[in-house]
């Protein structure tokens, strides 16, 4: 009886945590959000620069494309039981973008609404917002690893060795490293 209510505790404890970080990171995504509701109601007003612009523009159909990696990438290999969600995969993937980063959707988070608004909206305060919004990502990137250290095992664990969390560049050069040997 003891050990149940030590676990239900914990599990309290763990629970308000997470409440508290998907709140916090939803603020976060809607007042960094590229249609940027401080911009277009006029509270915030900035200069745009065409060359950032259109960095920004490229830097969100990345991020977009890294969104969408798991909804397509664990169906087809990640061992999803029919008509189930992409997030109820079976088998570790590590394989394409798996190969190079090991949260490509949260990495595309953080491109497609915090640093695409600090482009198109050169202003601190997305600089700042953008900052805490990807802090938050990291965070649940973290969070990420731990339970699929508790999934997979030791699988996960070599795998987290081999491929960055977020780091693209560092995957990449990883990558092609592996490749060569």
């Amino acid at each position: 009886m003891l050990e149940r209510a030590r676990v239900m505790g914990k599990w309290l404890k763990q629970n308000r945590r997470n409440v508290l970080l998907s709140t916090l990171l939803t603020m976060l995504c809607v007042v960094c959000f590229p249609a940027n509701p401080l911009i277009l109601t006029g509270v915030v007003e900035v200069e745009s620069y065409q060359a950032l612009f259109i960095i920004g523009w490229v830097a969100w159909a990345f991020g977009m494309v890294l969104v969408m990696a798991p909804i397509v990438t664990f169906p087809r290999r990640g061992g999803v039981p029919k008509g189930r969600s992409f997030v109820k995969t079976t088998r570790l993937v590590d394989t394409g973008i798996y190969a190079i980063i090991r949260h490509p959707q949260y990495t595309g988070g953080i491109l497609a609404i915090f640093l695409t608004t600090f482009l198109w909206y050169p202003h601190w305060l997305f600089g700042l917002l953008g900052a805490a919004g990807t802090a938050v990502v990291y965070m649940g990137c973290m969070e990420e690893d731990q339970r699929m250290v508790k999934k997979f095992g030791d699988d996960y664990a070599a795998y987290m060795k081999r491929v960055p969390r977020v780091n693209f560049v560092l995957g990449l050069v990883r990558l092609i490293r592996r490749k060569r040997d």
